[in-house]
């Protein structure tokens, strides 16, 4: 099965186009990255995926459920880590993953936190507040609270950003390990993050969907070496040399 399939998303804001017509497939269990410059419609797109904007017209599948009238399903099935850290800066790591726990109404919550805890591998802060992590160490946080939940799909949004190579590199690696479990779609504007990660790329260019496939596929359909030089070309900026 597949975790999203979109038809014919459409959405405007006034004369203003955000996504025009999209098609997507995203296969159980891969990771696809989202690209796009600023206003290409990422963030329009997630917020219909995850039935916070209704579309004006398509329909997209989350795992068989229509985002237009099955919409408390497919909130059941996803969840996201949003680009700006949610966290509960008093409380501390385990604290903050039992609260949410609580907030979706798990019956198993000290158990549910202690599992994050172990997967996102925040052990050895648990006990301290979240005001006092790293910005690395936060972002880890608010992925494990994302994920407490148990979402099939799950979206990230710029989940390394402002973050150092090193506390970047080891996110990539914790979010390399969601995936068959989990399905993941990210959004980045760091291509090297998504040549590292993905399975899939998509290129948004003005609410279009201009380019989608393997790093491999785009990079042979662009001639060229890299997926930053590759964005580029797609987007119509030429090829850096």
């Amino acid at each position: 099965m597949n975790a999203v399939e979109a038809k014919g998303l459409h959405k405007t804001f006034g004369s203003i186009v955000a996504v025009d017509d999209l098609d997507l497939t995203v296969p159980e269990g891969s990771l696809f990255s989202l690209l796009g410059v600023n206003g290409a419609g990422k963030t329009t797109t997630i917020r219909m995926l995850t039935c916070l904007t209704k579309p004006d017209c398509g329909d997209a599948l989350i795992f068989g459920h229509s985002i237009l009238t099955e919409a408390s399903q497919v909130q059941a099935l996803v969840n996201t880590s949003p680009q700006e850290t949610a966290v509960a800066p008093y409380l501390t790591v385990r604290e903050n993953l039992e609260l949410i726990a609580g907030v979706y109404g798990s019956h198993t919550v000290r158990a549910d936190a202690e599992e994050m805890l172990r997967r996102m591998e925040l052990e050895n802060v648990a006990e301290q507040r979240a005001k006092t992590l790293s910005g690395g160490w936060q972002r880890r946080l608010s992925i494990a609270m994302a994920m407490v939940s148990h979402p099939k799909l799950l979206f990230l949004d710029e989940p390394t950003l402002g973050l150092d190579v090193f506390a970047r590199r080891d996110l990539w690696r914790l979010i390399a390990s969601l995936k068959g479990d989990t399905t993941v779609l990210l959004t980045t504007h760091y291509l090297e993050e998504a040549e590292a990660l993905s399975d899939c790329v998509g290129v948004l260019k003005d609410g279009r969907l201009i380019a989608c496939g393997t790093v491999d596929a785009l990079l042979a359909q662009t001639n060229t070496q890299h997926l930053e030089d590759a964005f580029i070309s797609l987007c119509g900026g030429g090829v850096l040399q």
